[in-house]
């Protein structure tokens, strides 16, 4: 274990060390003096109106985006479960998506939603619509955004769901059925119980890839227009590498440290799993 153990402590534990140590200190790349702040660099963040709205877009774009991949993942993995060779077939379309970086598909897809050069442009067009901007839009730069995450992800979903719906056992079925059970609720007292443990796996990790979203924003929209889509890894990117405010940076990286230990101890309370159950 001693090699690994040690790739691990170099590129992984003493980063994130280095990092706290960070945030204590008004930290600038090729500054002559590191002064200490303590918590000084927490405090500001508190009152900076851009970690704010970061934070509210983060939440937003996590909330919706994480609602939608649960449900959407859900439903087709119930409509494709079976093992025809046109489900086999879907499955895999679903989930190509999920392979490929989020880097390449947001610039996919900022080409497809250019007003004018884009395909959908250019279908808005044939159809004698306006063309619309939905990247440089207030109103739609986000939700452009979130469909798209959900479109990349829910293949992600979809196929955890499948695996979690074949490990139910026939006979629960089959004794609710000789109950008198119908389908909603074999749905929801057979399959969504015996499915819980998945749920919560899926929900946890998609929440985290949500909150940690970077790649899709910088590409697509690099937090604009007027910081609609700014969120806080987009935020400690600009304070750290392009600023060089390093120690603000730090600090606002475990701040979204402690959002999702928090948020994640949430879920592992809601989706508690007890032998009892």
């Amino acid at each position: 274990m001693a090699p690994s153990l040690l790739i691990l402590g170099t590129f992984v534990l003493y980063p994130i060390l280095r990092t706290l140590y960070y945030s204590f200190f008004d930290w600038s790349v090729g500054a002559a003096v590191q002064p200490f702040v303590g918590l000084g660099n927490y405090v500001k963040l508190f009152s900076d109106p851009q970690f704010w709205n970061a934070l509210g877009v983060t939440l937003e774009f996590t909330i919706v985006s994480v609602v939608l991949l649960i449900a959407l993942g859900l439903l087709t993995a119930l409509a494709l479960q079976s093992e025809g060779l046109g489900t086999r077939i879907a499955r895999s379309v679903f989930f190509f998506p999920t392979i490929v970086s989020l880097a390449t598909l947001g610039l996919v897809w900022k080409f497809l939603l250019d007003p004018d050069i884009g395909l959908v442009g250019g279908i808005t067009k044939a159809l004698g619509l306006p063309p619309v901007a939905w990247l440089q839009s207030e109103q739609l730069a986000l939700p452009t955004l979130i469909f798209v995450s959900v479109w990349r992800s829910v293949g992600f979903a979809m196929i955890l769901f499948v695996a979690a719906l074949k490990g139910v056992p026939a006979e629960r079925y089959e004794a609710g059925r000789i109950d008198g059970a119908g389908q909603f609720s074999l749905f929801w007292y057979i399959t969504l119980p015996s499915i819980r443990p998945t749920m919560l796996f899926a929900t946890m990790m998609l929440t985290i890839q949500s909150l940690q979203v970077f790649d899709l924003v910088y590409v697509m929209t690099g937090g604009g227009p007027l910081y609609r889509t700014d969120t806080l890894v987009n935020l400690i990117y600009r304070d750290g590498f392009v600023n060089f405010q390093t120690g603000y940076a730090a600090a606002i990286s475990w701040v979204l440290f402690a959002l999702i230990m928090l948020i994640s101890l949430i879920q592992l309370r809601i989706f508690r799993y007890n032998d009892v159950d």
